[in-house]
Order: structure tokens, then sequence, then C-alpha cells
């Protein structure tokens, strides 16, 4: 009754169906003449009836067997693997030669590098690296609290503003703090490195993949390039830093034109984005080779007590190298995953 009240013309459809079906089979049973069949005494097999029962069983057994296949591990070609590595390498390799044969083509003639530089500049690295590790936990940390949302909801003049005064601050407050003085030395460099913790906090909303790309480009070329400064003969670098310097005043002005030129300068824009990008990425790259033999001439000095040995204040100037050259190799690895 359910049926009749939710379908009314299902049901006399169903027998219009059927009686049609069923009238024109009595006919032709009727009106056929009766004749013999020569098969009619030959015993014929009996055709099975396929029940419900039957194909749900069929049905049962057919996805019994699906499930029991094996289940098979799609595994990455360990040739392809292989051979981006060994492609890798090469690059690699290559550009430290290149590099070395550009830029070292003379090296020291004074039997390699002495203990007290080279003991001078492991120090110095060693801070350097610290100081990295102390920026990277401490900007993380800093997001999961929440507070890259509350620095991109902020003002950017006071946010630029605020964040050059506590760097810049923390940074001439350790250089003028002596080296015996430990904890204002290392409270102040600690603060420096907490300082730039909070203004890159908003990196950890890119992919974490982007991120160690980004990073261990920036380790290659600054491990190349103090590699040829650490090579390179006494003070051969050292008349880099006016270059260097102005360079940096145009790359610095280039980082500020977002915020003033309008949008319509498309143009304009554009330009001063790839000067801010790759002039800078080559900036710095000659502050890295500036500043390692720059550590090592403070080395000598310190050997013949004209300076106090200070490889804080020496790691500061590679710590900025290195942030330097990481946000634009994350930007520029943030562009290439844009046009694909």
């Amino acid at each position: 009754m359910a049926f009749a009240l939710r379908r009314p013309l299902a049901l006399p459809q169903a027998l219009r169906q059927i009686s049609k079906s069923t009238i024109p089979t009595s006919r032709a049973f009727h009106a056929s003449p009766l004749k013999p069949s020569p098969t009619f005494f030959i015993s014929k097999t009996p055709v099975p009836t396929i029940t419900t029962l039957t194909k749900s069983r069929h049905a049962f057994q057919s996805a019994r067997n699906y499930m029991q296949q094996p289940y098979q591990v799609s595994r990455p070609d360990s040739g392809n693997l292989t051979q981006r590595l060994l492609y890798g390498a090469g690059i690699t390799g290559a550009t430290l030669v290149a590099i070395n044969l550009v830029f070292n083509r003379e090296t020291r003639e004074d039997g390699g590098m002495p203990a007290f530089e080279r003991q001078y500049l492991n120090e110095t690295f060693m801070h350097t690296g610290l100081g990295i590790g102390i920026i990277g936990v401490a900007a993380q940390a800093l997001h999961r609290s929440g507070w890259s949302y509350k620095l991109m909801a902020t003002n950017p003049w006071v946010v630029l503003g605020v964040g050059l005064a506590t760097s810049i601050g923390t940074m001439y407050g350790c250089f003028a703090t002596h080296p015996d003085n430990y904890v204002q030395k290392y409270a102040l460099w600690t603060g420096f490195n907490l300082a730039q913790a909070a203004l890159l906090s908003p990196l950890m909303f890119l992919q974490p993949v982007l991120l160690a790309r980004a990073g261990l480009y920036t380790i290659a070329m600054m491990g190349s390039i103090a590699f040829v400064g650490a090579t390179a003969k006494q003070e051969k670098y050292l008349y880099l830093g006016g270059p260097l310097l102005a360079g940096v005043a145009i790359v610095a002005v280039s980082g500020f034109a977002p915020l003033i030129l309008p949008a319509t300068a498309a143009r304009t824009l554009m330009w001063t984005e790839n000067i801010w990008l790759y002039g800078g990425l080559a900036v710095f790259g000659g502050f890295t080779l500036y500043d390692v033999q720059k550590v090592l001439m403070h080395a000598r000095q310190a050997e013949r007590g004209l300076i106090p040995k200070d490889a804080v204040n020496e790691s500061i100037g590679l710590e900025l190298d290195f942030l330097n050259i990481f946000i634009r190799m994350v930007q520029i690895l943030g562009m290439r995953n844009q046009k694909r």
C-alpha cells in the first residue's frame, strides 16, 4: 500500500507490460501446428538456472580474489635519483673550480694559512652557525605562538622602524662591548639574533622544502666564496669595501621602492625588484668575500696584540650576509614555483 501511494502509476504500468508479454506467447502456442521433431527422443542436458544466491556467491568469490591480490608498492627509480645526485655534485664541483680559477688565481705564497688564522676563522664560523641556528629556532617558535600574524597586521613602517632600531642597537652594543665581558657580550649578541628572528618569522608560512632548498643554496654559495677568500693572498679583496658599500646602498634604495612608488609604475617596480634580488645576491656575495678576508686580517692583528680577539663581532657580519642571500634565494625559488 505504501508503494502504491508513493508511485500510483507504477502498478498499472507493470500489469500492462505483463499482459502484453504473455498474450502473444499464448496465441503463438495455440496457433502453431504440431509438427514432429526429429530430436524429440534425444536427451538434453538441463540448463542450470542462475539464482540470486549463485550470483551473490560469484560476486563474493571475485571480491575475495581481488582482495587477496598482492599489493605492489611503487618505488622510486634509484637510477634517476643517483643521476640527479651525480648531476648536482658535478655542478657544485664545477662551480667551485670556476670560482677558484676566476677569483683566486693568485693563492697564498706564505706556506698556507697559519694555525692562529685557522683557529680564529673556525671560531668565527662556529659563532655564525650558532647564530643562524638561534634565528631559525626562535623564528619557528615565534611563528607557532602567532607572532607572524600580528607582525603582518602591523603597519610596515612601524615594523621597519622598530626592527631597524632593535637590530642596529643590539649590533653596535655588541660591537662596543669588550670580549672579556662575556655576559653583556653574549646577551647583546642573542638579542640581535632574536631581533632578526622576529623580523623573519613570516617566512615560516612558506613550504619547508622551499626553505630547505634556499638554505642549501645559500650554504653552497657562501661556502665556495669563503673558500676563495680564505685561500687567496693576504688582503687581496679588502679594496672591495668601498664599491660594496655603494652597491648595498643602491640595493637598499631599490628595496624601499614598493613602499614609495605607486602601483601604476609597473616597469620601474620590475627593475627595482631585479636590482634588489640579483644585485643583492652579487653585493652580499662580495661582502662574504670581503668579510672572510677581514676576519683573517683581524686574526693577524690580534696575534700581534693590536686588537683583542672577538669572534662574536666577526660572526655578525657573516650572519647578515647569510640572511640577505637566504631571503633572496627564497624569493627567487618562490617566483620559479609560481611560473610553473
